[in-house]
């Protein structure tokens, strides 16, 4: 049904991988300091700590540099290294344009709603024209991008929900949430009137609101007819 309008959560990388990545060269770039630290330790702790992303990565590093006695580097230094570096290591679930492209094609309003920072995610979704490998690269495909740091409000309040529909200039009911968190996300759509696509992550027990469930991003151009 073209009257739909699709929001998606800014969980569009494949994160645990992104992470991993990241954390592991950021051990490296850093190794002169973090030496004493085992880097398998050190990158399975900054894992444990981050929590899916949940805990702001302030929090993240403080703990670090307590736990591990880091102190050659402050935790506000590896944090920028983190803001800076991260969008470096930004890996798109397979299929990820292409249903971008595919939903522009079939007349779809695109939008993005972020729990995150507002400088960091902006990096993490765009991409400065000229330079490879930075960002996700998806700017040009959505016509609004929410970020709760810049809204002052978080998933899984309705509010956010309400305002992407409302730049949207389209009707709570006539939107389509996709994301992978089944509160934030999933409940969060859904109490604020909006459909909702849980994208399946191992992660969480399963999302039992979610109006369907895909496995992978290239599915969603298929299954809107059920709406």
């Amino acid at each position: 049904m073209e009257h739909y309008s699709i929001l998606l959560s800014e969980r569009l990388r494949q994160r645990d991988t992104s992470i991993e990545q990241f954390i592991a060269m950021q051990y490296d770039r850093l190794a002169e300091n973090l030496k004493h630290i085992p880097k398998n330790d050190y990158i399975t702790r900054f894992i444990e700590l981050d929590c899916h992303g949940y805990v702001w990565k302030d929090k993240v590093y403080q703990q670090l540099v307590e736990e591990f006695q880091i102190k050659s580097l402050t935790w506000q230094i590896l944090l920028q290294d983190y803001e800076q570096e991260f969008q470096h290591h930004c890996i798109p679930f397979s299929g990820l344009v292409e249903m971008l492209s595919l939903l522009r094609k079939q007349g779809y309003l695109l939008g993005i709603i972020s729990n995150g920072r507002g400088t960091f995610q902006t990096k993490a979704i765009l991409q400065r024209r000229g330079y490879a490998n930075e960002g996700l690269g998806i700017q040009d495909y959505f016509d609004v991008i929410l970020i709760s740091e810049f809204e002052q409000i978080r998933k899984p309040q309705a509010e956010i929900f309400h305002r992407a529909a409302q730049r949207l200039g389209v009707m709570y009911a006539d939107c389509v949430f996709v994301g992978d968190n089944p509160e934030a996300d999933i409940l969060g759509a859904k109490n604020a009137g909006m459909k909702a696509i849980w994208k399946r992550n191992l992660s969480w027990q399963e999302a039992k609101a979610a109006d369907t469930i895909v496995d992978k991003l290239d599915e969603i151009p298929f299954i809107l007819d059920r709406f």
